[in-house]
This record gives C-alpha cells, sequence and structure tokens, in this order.
C-alpha cells in the first residue's frame, strides 16, 4: 500500500521532508529546466504513482552506476540531487511511461528511509547565496560569449539556447542552463549542481566552455580538411564515372581498367606458385585502388612485370647423351680431361637420379687465359642447356646479390635474378666470374649474401630483397671462377667443388692454337681465302720467346699481330707469304721479349739447375754456391722469400751434421763464407721446394764434385735429410723438358703426379724418385776430381801453423 507522505520537520533551521526518489540514468535534472523523461522501471513507476497520487513532487537524482538496475543504499546515488514537480504523463503500450519533469531547487539526500517498492528518502533543500556586483556580471559576460562561440559547433542544441542564456539575470541559473544545454558528461554535470556559489559554478563552467571550444574548433577543423579531400574525391569519382560513361558510349574503354585486366589474366596463364600468385594478386588490388596518375602505380607496374617475366616452371630438357657430350667438350676445348670427366659423371648420374640429383657448385681455379669462361659456355652446349654469365669482380655492394627494397627509389632486383629472367630457364649454366676478386666495405660483403645461393640446402627457396617471395635456383648449375682460392672466404670456399685448371704445356698450346686460335684470327682478319700457314717451329717460337703465360690469350694476340701484317699487304696488293716460319718471326713480331732457362752448357761445380713455377708456367734456374774466407757467414742473394732463406738454412745445417761422412773437417764453416744466390735477382722467389737443389749445390761446392748439367731436381729438405713432396710439379716438368733436361730427381710422394704428364715428355726424360739426400746425391754429383775443396785444405793448414807456434 502506498505511504503516508511524513509532514516537513525542522531540523537546525532546515525544512527536512521525505519525498518519492526517481533515479536517473543518463541526465541530470537541474532547477527551473523542462525536461522529458521516460520511466520504465518498476520501482520508478511505483514512485511516479506515489507522487501522483500525492502533491506530484519527487527527488530525481542521478545514480552512479548508469548500468545498475536495482538501488539498494543511497552510496549507489549522487548525494545532491533536485526536487521537481511531474509535469503531463502518457503512458505507452510497453508499460512505461512519458513523463515531463521541471526542476524546483536542489536538494540534498540525508538518508533512505525505504527502498522498497519503491525508494523513499529524507531531503534537505540547499539555499544558494545571492551573489552580485561587477565581478558577477564579468563572469556572466564571459560565459555567455564562450556559450556563443560553443553553439556554433554543436549541431543537436536548441535555437533558442543563446536567447534564454542571454535574458538570465540569476547567475546561477545561467550557469545550470549551459551545463545543461552543453553535451558534457554526467559526473562534470553533477559537479556543477552540486556547487552551490554562483560565483564558483560560473568559474568553472567558463573552464569546461574554454576546453570545449578548444575541442570543439579543433574538431571542426580536422572534419573540414576530411570533408574536403572526401568532396575531392567523390568528384573525381563521379568526373571518373561520367567519362567512363562516355567512352563506353563511344566504343572506347579506360585504358587503366584494361590495364589491370590484363595483369590479372597474365597472372592466370603464368601458372605462378602459390605464394607469388598471392603476393601478384595483392598489389593488383592495391593497383586497381589507386588513382592512374599516383606514383606508386609505376612502382607496382614495375614489380609485377618482374614478377610474370620470371621463369618459374620453363626447363630446357638435358642432353644425357654423354657421347654427344663429350664430343662438343673435345670440339670445344683441347686437354682439360679433369673437367671433362666432371661433367660427363654429372649427366650420367643425371640421367639416372633424375630431378632428385642436386646440382654441383664448381669452382674453376686457374691462371688467366686458360679457359674458364669458354668452358662454362662449352657445357651449357653440351647439355642443352642456356648460358648466363655475372662478373663479380669489383663488386662490393650485397644489394648487387639481393637486390634493394622497393622503399628505394630506382629499386631493382640483384644480378642473380637478372640473369634467370635473362636466361628465362629455371635451370640455365650460371657463371659466376671472378669470384675471388668480391670487395667489402660499409654497403655490406656479398660474398656472404653468395651463401645463401651457392648452397644446394638453401637455395631452393632463394630471398631477393626486391621480390620478397622465395625463388628456386636449385636447379641451377652454378659454376664459379677464381684465380687464387686464397681470397674466398672459408665458409664460401667449403660449398666449392674445386677443379684446378693448371697452365697449358707447350705441346698443348701448339695443338690449341693449329685447332682454334689460327682459325678464328684468320677468319677475323678476311684471310681465308689466302690461306696462311704456320710452321711448327714458328708456333713454339712464338710459344717460347714471344709469350710468357699460362694460358694462351698472349699467343692468340702475337697471332693476331702477324696476321693484322699480312692483311695489310693483301690490302695494298702485294703478294702474301704462304707460310710463317722461325726465321720470319722477327720481320712481324720484331727481336723476341721472353728467355726461357736453359740447361748448364757443362758440368759445373757448386752450380744446380732448380725449377720453380708460377701462374704463368714454370722455368729452370741455377742454384750458385761459392765460398770465401770468413767467419762462417751465409750469405742469401737473389731476392729469396722468408720459406726460402729457411731452406738454405736448414740445408747447411744437415751438410754440417753430415761433414764426417762427406769428408769434411768438423768445423769447416767456422773459417768460411758461404754465399748462395738464385739468378734474376728482379724476381721475388719463396718455397721450400729448392731445398735439396741448394744443398746439392752446397755439396757440390764444398766436396768438389760436379754437378750435372742434365739434371734438374726439387723437394723440400728437413734437417734429417728427408725429401719432402712440393707442388706445381706438372709446369716444372714441362719447364725441364723444354731447357733440355734429361733427368729429373723429385719427392718419391709426388709420384701420383706424373699422371698428368703428357706422355710424350714422361718418355723423354727419367725420373728419379727419391726420399733422401742419400739418393740426390749419386745422381745428380759427378766423382770428385781433386779431392777436398783447397779453401779448406789452406784454411786447416794456417790453423795447424798458429796452433804450432803458440807453444806447439
Amino acid at each position: 500500500m502506498p505511504r503516508r507522505r511524513t509532514p516537513p520537520v525542522e531540523t537546525a533551521g532546515l525544512v527536512v521532508a521525505e519525498l518519492p526518489v526517481m533515479p536517473i540514468r543518463d541526465f541530470v535534472l537541474f532547477p527551473r529546466v523542462v525536461t522529458g523523461a521516460s520511466v520504465g522501471r518498476e520501482p520508478s513507476l511505483q514512485a511516479l504513482e506515489a507522487a501522483l497520487a500525492r502533491d506530484r513532487t519527487v527527488v530525481a537524482v542521478a545514480q552512479r552506476d548508469p548500468t545498475q538496475e536495482t538501488i539498494t543504499t543511497a552510496a549507489d546515488l549522487y548525494p545532491v540531487g533536485t526536487e521537481a514537480v511531474i509535469g503531463q504523463t502518457v503512458r505507452l503500450p510497453d508499460g512505461s511511461t512519458n513523463i515531463v519533469l521541471q526542476g524546483l531547487r536542489r536538494v540534498r539526500l540525508l538518508e533512505l528511509t525505504q527502498t522498497t517498492p519503491y525508494l523513499v528518502a529524507r531531503v534537505a533543500p540547499l539555499d544558494e547565496p545571492v551573489r552580485q556586483g561587477l565581478e558577477i556580471e564579468a563572469q556572466m559576460r564571459t560565459v555567455l560569449s564562450l556559450f556563443e562561440k560553443c553553439l556554433k559547433f554543436l549541431e543537436n542544441a536548441p535555437e533558442d539556447a543563446y536567447v534564454t542564456a542571454l535574458n538570465a539575470d540569476d547567475p546561477g541559473w545561467l550557469a545550470d542552463f549551459v551545463a545543461w544545454t552543453m553535451e558534457w558528461p554526467l559526473a562534470r554535470r553533477q559537479e556543477i549542481l552540486e556547487i552551490l556559489d554562483p560565483r564558483a559554478r560560473l568559474r568553472q563552467v567558463s573552464v569546461y566552455l574554454a576546453r570545449e571550444l578548444d575541442l570543439l574548433e579543433l574538431k571542426h577543423q580536422i572534419q573540414t580538411q576530411v570533408q574536403q579531400e572526401v568532396d575531392r574525391s567523390q568528384r573525381e569519382y563521379f568526373l571518373r564515372e561520367q567519362l567512363k560513361a562516355i567512352q563506353r558510349e563511344l566504343g572506347e574503354s579506360d585504358p587503366f581498367t584494361r590495364e589491370i585486366h590484363d595483369l590479372r589474366e597474365q597472372v592466370a596463364r603464368a601458372q605462378l606458385p602459390e605464394p607469388v600468385a598471392r603476393k601478384a594478386h595483392e598489389e593488383i588490388d592495391r593497383l586497381s585502388l589507386m588513382p592512374p596518375a599516383a606514383p606508386d602505380v609505376a612502382i607496382i607496374r614495375t614489380y609485377l612485370d618482374w614478377l610474370l617475366h620470371l621463369p618459374w616452371h620453363t626447363a630446357t630438357p638435358d642432353n644425357l647423351d654423354i657421347t654427344q657430350a663429350a664430343a662438343i667438350l673435345d670440339a670445344n676445348h683441347y686437354g682439360l680431361p679433369k673437367v671433362k670427366e666432371r661433367i660427363l659423371e654429372y649427366l650420367a648420374v643425371r640421367h639416372l637420379a633424375g630431378a632428385r640429383m642436386r646440382s654441383p657448385i664448381l669452382c674453376f681455379v686457374g691462371p688467366p687465359g686458360v679457359g674458364k669462361t669458354s668452358l662454362g659456355r662449352s657445357i651449357a652446349q653440351a647439355m642443352g642447356r642456356r648460358f648466363v654469365r655475372v662478373s663479380l669482380g669489383g663488386i662490393r655492394d650485397e644489394a648487387e646479390i639481393r637486390g634493394h627494397r622497393r622503399t628505394y627509389v630506382g629499386a631493382l632486383p640483384g644480378r642473380i635474378i637478372q640473369a634467370m629472367r635473362t636466361a628465362q630457364t629455371i635451370n640455365p649454366v650460371f657463371m659466376l666470374d671472378e669470384i675471388d676478386k668480391i670487395g667489402m666495405d660499409f654497403r655490406g660483403d656479398p660474398s656472404a649474401a653468395l651463401l645463401e645461393v651457392l648452397d644446394p640446402e638453401q637455395n631452393h627457396a632463394f630471398s631477393d630483397h626486391y621480390l620478397d617471395v622465395p625463388y628456386d635456383l636449385s636447379q641451377v648449375l652454378f659454376i664459379t671462377t677464381a684465380n687464387m682460392l686464397d681470397p674466398v672466404p672459408p665458409a664460401l670456399r667449403d660449398r666449392l667443388e674445386v677443379i684446378v685448371l693448371s697452365g697449358y704445356a707447350e705441346d698443348e698450346k701448339l695443338a690449341i692454337a693449329r685447332r682454334f686460335l689460327i682459325p678464328r684470327q684468320l677468319a677475323e682478319h678476311g684471310l681465308e681465302s689466302s690461306p696462311l700457314v704456320f710452321t711448327t717451329g714458328a708456333l713454339r717460337q712464338i710459344i717460347r720467346d714471344y709469350t710468357y703465360e699460362a694460358g694462351v690469350r698472349n699467343l692468340e694476340r702475337e697471332i693476331a699481330t702477324i696476321c693484322r701484317k699480312v692483311a695489310r699487304q693483301v690490302a695494298a696488293g702485294q703478294r702474301p707469304p704462304r707460310s710463317i716460319t722461325a726465321r720470319s718471326l722477327a720481320r712481324y713480331l720484331g727481336r723476341p721479349r721472353h728467355f726461357w732457362g736453359r740447361a748448364e752448357e757443362e758440368d759445373a761445380v757448386g752450380v744446380a739447375t732448380a725449377v720453380y713455377w708460377n701462374p704463368a708456367g714454370g722455368d729452370v734456374a741455377p742454384v750458385e754456391v761459392t765460398l770465401m774466407p770468413g767467419s762462417g757467414q751465409l750469405i742469401l742473394t737473389g731476392q729469396l722469400g722468408e720459406v726460402m732463406k729457411e731452406s738454405a738454412t736448414a740445408a747447411l745445417s744437415y751438410l754440417r751434421s753430415r761433414a764426417q761422412a762427406l769428408g769434411l773437417p768438423e768445423r769447416f764453416h767456422e773459417k768460411i763464407d758461404i754465399h748462395i744466390h738464385v739468378p734474376a735477382g728482379g724476381v721475388p722467389k719463396d718455397g721450400p721446394s729448392a731445398g735439396i737443389t741448394m744443398a746439392t749445390a752446397l755439396i757440390s761446392a764444398l766436396t768438389r764434385r760436379p754437378v750435372r748439367r742434365d739434371v734438374a731436381m726439387t723437394g723440400e729438405i728437413t734437417l734429417r735429410g728427408r725429401v719432402l713432396p712440393v707442388g706445381g710439379l706438372k709446369e716444372k716438368i714441362l719447364a725441364a723438358h723444354r731447357a733440355g733436361i734429361t733427368t729429373f730427381i723429385m719427392p718419391r710422394r709426388n709420384a701420383a703426379d706424373l699422371e698428368d704428364i703428357p706422355a710424350t715428355v714422361r718418355r723423354a726424360l727419367r725420373f728419379v724418385l727419391v726420399t733422401s739426400m742419400d739418393e740426390v746425391l749419386p745422381v745428380a754429383l759427378r766423382p770428385a776430381a781433386e779431392g777436398p775443396v783447397a779453401l779448406l785444405e789452406v784454411e786447416s793448414e794456417a790453423e795447424c801453423s798458429a796452433r804450432t807456434a803458440g807453444g806447439g
């Protein structure tokens, strides 16, 4: 049953009354404000009925949590509310009721005296002090000015809001009306409601208005900019659509739209791998959303062009006919049996294993001019694959291998991807030339980027910075070339299968000149109709006296020089020579420019023949030893390196340890100086291979046993007189054969290297395999003619006389 209203009670000067309470979720009711509200909750509806049954007065209080459905304690409500009178009520079909509330005055909730079936609270009115004066008037004008400016940006503000505020003569009412009109949060409005002093209330409202004005102006500025952009975009869109309609009416189509359609068809026809196709469609979708004049359109077009024109599946079938491949290699290159054998082995395994076999990473190492690059072309021809070549000499930027990212202006893929586009197949023969000439600086280390390219475990998903999608390089046959392996980093060297191409022998150069060089130069100089014959003697003299190289480039240049001079004679109407002989070479090429070593003219004491090699080939050189009175010094000349000097010291130490066996005085070295000289002092020399040669020359000088002129030798010596293996044996043996040597002493552990020597040279030389100096001396030295060296005898007698005179 409705509770009877308790009459007002005087408490401490305040009139306290009990009134029904109507909690409000989403707004704060101010005094003098008339507003509509919807009542839907059952307690609020019963409070409304109780108020209508009496004097239509309720307390409108905002609740702290708008989502809370049931109010049980006073703590759920704000402490200050508004006493209001209920005006018109309209009941709705859904059970709720719309009412009109008019605020009367501020009241404070003292306590809740009833919570069911509706809220009843004891409330006390809050009196507002009266404020007048210039300060109040100034604050009112400030609030009115700010309020006017804010209303310009508020879309939902009442049209007569400023007029109502302008006619407010009470400062408290002005502050309440502004707070009611502005779209502020509930907590801020409640804060204004709880301020009783009109002066403080105006001041707080002016602060909030100034802050709100800044926000509204910034918001308006942003909305204006956005609207301008939207209007411009809409205008362009409408114009573009109108242009399309006009073009359709004229039978034309938009080129940009047609291009996008063509790109989608190209992606569908290309049958790209799934990740690549997805990336291409993403870029086409981006392109379709851009206006044709956008800067990124050209970048996306270029990127799509690379994706579409790279070979993703296209492969050339391998020629697995080993006989035919061997014939092609033999027709294009003379010699090089190891390289040809390795390629034929690869083809044989490919024939048996099919695509399961991983392609090897070959590395041709050898001096310039031996045909490393041209050999790669021949391999591609023999296998029926396309050939691409990238020169790595001087590259210092990692982006040359991996490409640039598309964020850079003018970005392009790296040289690997560019070469694959040139090849147009996924399995070309790819030559990386001059891999030992790669540099490193602040732009990165290109050799480190090659680690992924030249690793069969990784290159099936090679990552180029420009493409940003994996690319399969596993079917590529990579061939690298280098003049030497020392500059190649160990990690990269470990991935390479090294095949050493040594310099050509004289007979090989002679065959190459006849089969390849001379026909090519005659064709290039227009001398096919006037056959020019080079005699064998002329070619040998060109090889020996006019070129000094491991390859055949200079040999071809000299042949070209002769062809040019003959062509000039033909062009001048003169009768050209029918053949080029050794006697006529000086007329075409001038005097000889190189002089190879020759065997000694006669057997000599203290002179042994050594052999050496360099990238240009091998040669012979004498090692000379002379003895002088002195104090036991060892003098070394001829621009010898540290290792060669150590070999000379080791040879002398061996000699001193075997002095008694060789018939020398025990302290022979203390009264003489030993001078070892290797001619051609302007040429640096180093290495341990002249050890036994220097030991032989030393023993010859000290024992007066001549060294055989037709004997040459190579080998490293130890302090015990053991002979250790050395390198470059092929070049050394060929040089000895050219110099007229008939006996060649070499370490026994180098016996396997004789397989690389041409059969004609093996038949012309007598090879003596040794393991110690005891085996060298009987072959290299002749019997002594005069006994021990006279210098040692004189020194020994002088020493004896000095001892006799001193006390003998």
